[in-house]
């Protein structure tokens, strides 16, 4: 796993060579459950860090960036669990101008996600467990994201995300053919470009 974030990492900023690359830094609200999962409801949260942008052409673009999550869920007068996770999007981006100055963007692809930490704190008892770690979640998710956005002038994003997660977090015994809840993400967010 820490091969794979590093070389992530560094193949990020060798396309920061090419002129067609354009950073931004990114934070917003995020609201998150999970799939199948009776009782839970929305926990709201965050999500920040950078993104990159490589455009092929005036309207198609390759966006990624390193983005930290807080996720998770409530049961309403229970719990609240709140991992957080180290988001990488890979997604094939459209885009098409709607005035002079504003371009609207749709995008899709993939995410990679790394537990980076969390709580899961119970109603009424004083100390919280550790999300990860010894009998706790996995640590890797994956998923589809999509979104839809502004970029308004030269440095100003909107954003709107979904995420829908393919692997539960949760560890099943080989033959379990139930329902195995997977992470659930909404998000809207914004960005200055650089």
């Amino acid at each position: 796993m820490k091969k794979f974030l590093m070389t992530a990492v560094l193949g990020m900023f060798a396309l920061a060579g090419f002129s067609q690359v354009k950073w931004d830094a990114k934070f917003g609200m995020n609201f998150s459950n999970m799939t199948k999962a009776e009782g839970t409801k929305a926990l709201p949260g965050f999500n920040l860090g950078v993104g990159m942008d490589y455009g092929f052409s005036e309207n198609w673009s390759l966006q990624s960036g390193l983005m930290i999550s807080s996720k998770g869920y409530k049961v309403k007068d229970y719990a609240k669990v709140r991992p957080i996770y180290l988001d990488i999007p890979i997604l094939a981006a459209y885009k098409f101008n709607i005035s002079d100055n504003t371009k609207f963007v749709i995008n899709a692809g993939p995410y990679l996600a790394f537990g980076l930490g969390g709580k899961n704190k119970v109603d009424g008892i004083d100390e919280s467990e550790k999300v990860f770690g010894d009998n706790g979640w996995n640590r890797f998710d994956l998923g589809i994201q999509y979104g839809i956005g502004l970029e308004i002038g030269d440095h100003y994003l909107v954003n709107l995300t979904g995420q829908n997660g393919f692997i539960s977090p949760f560890d099943y015994p080989d033959g379990y053919d139930g329902d195995k809840p997977k992470n659930m993400t909404f998000s809207i967010g914004v960005g200055y470009r650089f």
